[in-house]
């Protein structure tokens, strides 16, 4: 059983996470808490290179594309 490599307070003190993009046939842009990214992601592995990306930037923005069309922005404040 795979689990975050990040806390959720850790995650969510860093970060704004924005999905935005299709899902299921709709169109998406809203804001998000790790579980709704979890449910849009639906892998916890894949969650954890992208949260590693986001924390590893430089940037004040990260964004990471999946190629379901779904773009997962991680907005540092």
């Amino acid at each position: 059983m795979a689990i975050l490599k990040y806390s959720k307070r850790e995650i969510n003190r860093n970060f704004k996470v924005k999905v935005s993009g299709t899902y299921e046939g709709q169109k998406v842009s809203t804001l998000v808490g790790v579980n709704g990214l979890l449910r849009f992601v639906g892998d916890i592995d894949l969650t954890n290179r992208i949260l590693d990306r986001a924390f590893n930037g430089r940037d004040d923005k990260c964004v990471c594309r999946l190629r379901r069309g779904i773009a997962i922005s991680f907005y540092v404040y």
